[in-house]
């Protein structure tokens, strides 16, 4: 692990996750953290090296009490870690959900940035009044703030997961990662959430709020947008919508898996990942 400065103050944690070949930079999704990618990676290990950052306020990176968490930030983020990997050219990277919106937005803020893009559902959403806050939003705020803080350790943690959804459909590899790497040990020798419940639930607030998909055609290099089964109010229906939007767009649609994917089946996404980005 090592670090980097981004802005407001925040340093974020860095990953390297092992592998061969070129540098993709791997994000996350919300509430998650970098080392959730690594059994991904690890299909990945024999065509390239994966890095992979916690965003602000997740994992080991830094945030300060009540930040805004607007999604501009979490660019800000993206474009920090580009610019210590691979500050003379483009990079490819790939992301999930908000890691995959962070993507874009960063590409529209510098293009040339990345050489490829693979986004899993991104969270970019159509301005559409009736489609905005699908699959983020207050519902998922309210979620998150009802969501479990504290275990007596790991093992009930995975279990806990493991037995209801919606982490109950990751690999049991990803949930392992999840938990290993997203809790903090306390003092009485229980573990507590590093994403603290209430700023998860502000970067649901703010999932609608960016405005990337009006600039959708300032994104120059090739992006993949894949989505899982399409299920009405998921991020899955707007994923076709995005890659159309996209000058040099590429939608495919895997019904197997839902908006956990590259979680879920950590091989097959790490296929079509090195098939987008050319690996």
């Amino acid at each position: 692990m090592f670090h980097v400065a981004s802005t407001d103050g925040v340093v974020l944690a860095v990953h390297e996750l092992g592998g061969s070949g070129p540098r993709v930079l791997l994000a996350h999704a919300t509430g998650f953290h970098g080392r959730v990618w690594a059994p991904l990676a690890a299909h990945l290990s024999d065509r390239a090296r994966c890095v992979a950052p916690d965003f602000r306020g997740h994992g080991d990176s830094t945030v300060d009490p009540d930040h805004p968490f607007d999604w501009e930030r979490f660019a800000d983020d993206v474009l920090a870690v580009v610019d210590e990997l691979a500050p003379e050219g483009p990079l490819l990277a790939a992301g999930h959900s908000k890691g995959g919106a962070a993507l874009l937005l960063a590409e529209q803020r510098r293009p040339g940035t990345f050489a490829a893009l693979y986004c899993f559902e991104p969270i970019v959403f159509p301005p559409d009044p009736m489609q905005a806050r699908t699959g983020e939003g207050p519902g998922l705020a309210t979620g998150a703030l009802r969501r479990r803080e504290v275990f007596a350790d790991r093992d009930e943690a995975v279990a806990n997961y493991a037995s209801k959804p919606p982490l109950a459909s990751l690999h049991p590899d990803a949930l392992r990662a999840y938990v290993d790497h997203g809790f903090e040990d306390l003092p009485d020798g229980s573990i507590r959430l590093k994403c603290r419940r209430e700023d998860e639930a502000q970067v649901y607030r703010m999932g609608g709020n960016h405005g990337a998909f009006d600039r959708l055609h300032q994104v120059a290099c090739a992006v993949t947008v894949a989505s899982g089964v399409v299920l009405p109010q998921s991020p899955a229906a707007i994923s076709e919508p995005i890659a159309a939007a996209l000058p040099h767009g590429r939608f495919e649609r895997y019904d197997h898996l839902g908006h956990f994917g590259p979680l879920e089946d950590p091989g097959f996404v790490a296929d079509r990942i090195a098939e987008a980005l050319g690996l």
